[in-house]
C-alpha cells in the first residue's frame, strides 16, 4: 500500500491539541500501529506519527512524469550523439527501404500542413528540412485524431474506433506503418527521441471529448488541455531539439512547451465561449 508517513514533533503540552486535528471515522475501525502513534523523550517533548494512506496526486504531478520520462529521452539522445549515424539510418527505415515513396510521404504530409494550417506551415519553413518534414508527421497525425471526433464522420466513432486507432498508433511505433501518412510518423520517431505517451494521452483527450463536456474544477480542465494540446509540445520538442549553448535544463524546456500548449487551448476555450 502507498503511503505518506507524517511526524509531528511537539512540546507535550502541546500535544492534545495537534491531536485533535488528526481525522477520525465514526465508525468502529482497527486500530493502525502507524496512526496515531508516540514516542515519548526525556526532554519533555513528545512525536507523533500518522500515516495516509494513497494520497491523492494532482493532475500536474501526473502530467510532469510524462514530462520527465520525455525529458530523460532527450538527454539520452543527446549523450549518443557521437553514434555512427549510418547505423541510425539503417534501422530508421526498418520495414520502408523506398526511399521515394518514403519522401513522398513527407511531401504528402507538408501539403496537409500547408493547406490547413497555413500560418503554422510559414513557421515550419525555417527549420532545417529533416525536422520540418518531422514536424510535419506529427502534425498530420495529429489532425487525423482530432478529425475522428471533430470531423465530418464524429458522429460515427465510439470508443472501439479509438481503441483501433491506439492499436494503430502502437504498430507503427514498430515500423508496420498503415498508409503513407502513418509511414511519415514512423520514420520520424524512429529518428527522434520521441516517446508513445503523449500520443496515447492524445488520444485519451479524444475519449474524453466522447464522454465528458463539462469539468467540475481546474484541475480536471488542467488534464483535458494536456490530452489534447499540452501533449503537442512534449511530441514536438524532441524533433525541434535544444540549443546547444542553452542554459536551460531539459526539463525546463519541456515545462514551457507544455504550459504553451495548456495555455493555447485555453485560449480556444475562451474563443468558443465567446461566440457560443
Amino acid at each position: 500500500m502507498a503511503g505518506v508517513l507524517l511526524w509531528v514533533i511537539s512540546p507535550k503540552e502541546n500535544a492534545t491539541a495537534l491531536l485533535s486535528l488528526i481525522p477520525r471515522s465514526s465508525g468502529k475501525q482497527k486500530r493502525c500501529r502507524l496512526c496515531p502513534g508516540a514516542l515519548k523523550f526525556s526532554t519533555g517533548v513528545s512525536a507523533f506519527s500518522c500515516a495516509v494512506a494513497n494520497p491523492a496526486r494532482s493532475s500536474e504531478e501526473k502530467v510532469y512524469e510524462v514530462v520527465l520520462k520525455q525529458a530523460a529521452l532527450v538527454k539520452q539522445q543527446r549523450q549518443n550523439e557521437a553514434l555512427d549515424l549510418n547505423t541510425t539510418a539503417e534501422t530508421a527505415t526498418d520495414g520502408m527501404t523506398d526511399w521515394d515513396l518514403l519522401n513522398e510521404a513527407y511531401d504528402r504530409c507538408g501539403e496537409v500542413c500547408a493547406e490547413y494550417a497555413k500560418t503554422f506551415y510559414l513557421g515550419t519553413l525555417l527549420m532545417t528540412p529533416e525536422r520540418r518534414k518531422a514536424v510535419w508527421a506529427i502534425y498530420v497525425w495529429c489532425r487525423r485524431t482530432d478529425e475522428l471526433v471533430d470531423g465530418p464522420n464524429a458522429s460515427h466513432i465510439t470508443p472501439r474506433a479509438l481503441d483501433r486507432w491506439e492499436k494503430r498508433l502502437d504498430d507503427l511505433f514498430q515500423g508496420r506503418p498503415y498508409d503513407m501518412l502513418d509511414a511519415a510518423l514512423s520514420d520520424t520517431v524512429s529518428k527522434y527521441p520521441v516517446d508513445i505517451q503523449p500520443f496515447k494521452d492524445m488520444i485519451e483527450g479524444m475519449r474524453l471529448d466522447l464522454r465528458k463536456s463539462r469539468y467540475n474544477n481546474f484541475d480536471e480542465l488542467y488534464l483535458y488541455c494536456y490530452y489534447v494540446a499540452g501533449t503537442v509540445g512534449l511530441m514536438s520538442v524532441p524533433v525541434m531539439g535544444i540549443a546547444p549553448e542553452s542554459k536551460a535544463s531539459t526539463e525546463s524546456v519541456y515545462n514551457a512547451a507544455l504550459a504553451l500548449g495548456i495555455a493555447n487551448q485555453l485560449t480556444n476555450i475562451l474563443r468558443d465561449v465567446g461566440e457560443e
